[in-house]
């Protein structure tokens, strides 16, 4: 008994229920709904972004105005000005972070479903102010539900819940993104593909009433002032603070790099059409993507965070190599293919530990406001720094050196995450 003893103590002294099996976190009643409520997060995205733009260049609209169009996605940029807004106010049903779900959902499904009885070619400024609405009420789903799933997932599930949502919202993506495009030009017409999209939108919402609450619901700030300072004010008094937010911006630096101009040098560099890459990307990439995701969860799940952000930090690293070979070896349709497998699937699985580790920084009673705030400083290094400064690095360096370049501008990011284990650890152990 002794040996038993000793066991349940190297445990941690965690309640059974905690030590969920990794075959079975994905059909865990707080995991499985994340995967429609993704699919609700990702919907409304290229509806009024590449779906739209296709619309518009089908009924004629001109270049310049379509140009325009893409102003409208700037609500998912600056989606934190107004995510204390959504930690301080509790809707009258459903909790704070389901209700917020809830109420943007039902009016995403009308304001969807308004767009499709309009014509880019006959009422395009309507059309595009819907579009607008569309974006906010997207962007403002997306701050209750990363909230959501900071709150409700335990930690040994936030693997699995980040894998799974990325699942949904791929999915969604190919939905209204190429699957819209089909129904639009063969089957049904632009304005009652919206519709069916609305429509599509409106059964999401049947998730949001089927999750559950957050086993430990947290009270709202009691104030908007106190919304707006204090999750800053709790994150920055906390110990290597500074490095964490560093580590958020390096850790998937590589990896962007990477991936910045990829389609151009698989189309420019290495020779391969828009169809082979295309077709590649498309399929192939996507489903690495959420093989990678999934597995990376399923693994969360056992290996704890620390281990599995290293493990696949590294094989983010290493997958940049498959770009490599690519540039130095003659043009093949199968290694291409499988570099673009390779490269997505660590991408998967990176995302996933570092969605999990998004999650585990922010303090449940601020979660909306943090996620949102941290997630937009993720997009530092991809928007400010991957780029601008990819296209000078390959014009000085080739392809090849360039890809060999990523692997080591990965490495920063990995050696500060070992310098900040014991924080990480701590973090997971007794929360944010």
């Amino acid at each position: 008994m002794p040996q038993a003893a000793g066991l349940q103590r190297r445990a941690g002294a965690l309640p059974e229920t905690v030590i969920t099996a990794a075959s079975n976190v994905y059909t865990s009643p707080r995991v499985a709904p994340l995967l429609v409520l993704g699919f609700a997060s990702g919907l409304p995205l290229a509806l009024t972004s590449g779906t739209l733009q296709a619309w518009a260049t089908v009924e004629g609209v001109p270049l310049q105005q379509i140009g325009f169009l893409t102003l409208v996605g700037t609500a998912y940029t600056l989606k934190f000005l107004w995510a204390p807004f959504v930690d301080r106010y509790v809707p009258p049903l459903l909790g704070r972070r389901r209700g917020w779900m809830l109420v943007t959902q039902l009016l995403l499904a009308a304001a969807i479903m308004a767009m499709g009885a309009l014509s880019p070619s006959s009422a395009l400024q309507p059309l595009a102010l819907l579009a607008v609405l569309v974006a906010f009420l997207s962007a403002t789903q997306d701050i209750a539900f990363d909230a959501y799933c900071t709150d409700v997932l335990r930690k040994e599930e936030r693997g699995a819940g980040a894998a799974i949502k990325v699942m949904g919202y791929r999915l969604a993506m190919i939905v209204s993104g190429g699957l819209a495009l089909i129904l639009a030009d063969q089957w049904i017409g632009w304005g009652y593909t919206y519709m069916l999209m609305g429509g599509l939108m409106l059964l999401c919402a049947l998730a949001t009433l089927w999750a559950p609450e957050p086993e430990h619901v947290a009270t709202a700030p009691r104030s908007l002032r106190e919304a707006v300072g204090e999750p800053l004010r709790e994150f920055f008094t906390r110990r290597g603070a500074l490095a964490v937010l560093l580590l958020i911006v390096l850790y998937k630096l590589g990896d962007a790099f990477a991936g910045a101009l990829s389609t151009t040098f698989l189309i420019r560099g290495a020779g391969f059409s828009p169809t082979e890459v295309g077709t590649v990307n498309k399929v192939l990439g996507l489903a690495a993507t959420i093989v990678g995701a999934l597995a990376g969860g399923s693994l969360m799940s056992r290996w704890g965070l620390y281990r599995s952000l290293m493990a696949f930090g590294l094989l983010q690293a290493v997958s940049n190599l498959a770009y490599w070979m690519i540039a130095v070896s003659p043009k093949s349709i199968w290694l291409m293919a499988t570099a673009v497998g390779i490269e997505n699937l660590c991408g998967g699985l990176g995302t996933a530990s570092f969605v999990g580790l998004l999650m585990a920084l922010c303090r449940q009673r601020f979660s909306a406001t943090q996620f949102a705030l941290l997630s937009a400083l993720s997009a530092v290094g991809r928007t400010y720094l991957a780029g601008p400064l990819t296209p000078p690095l390959v014009d000085s360096l080739g392809w090849p050196g360039f890809f060999l370049l990523t692997v080591l501008i990965a490495l920063p990011g990995l050696v500060l995450l070992h310098m900040l284990r014991g924080t990480i650890e701590t973090m997971e152990k007794n929360g944010a």
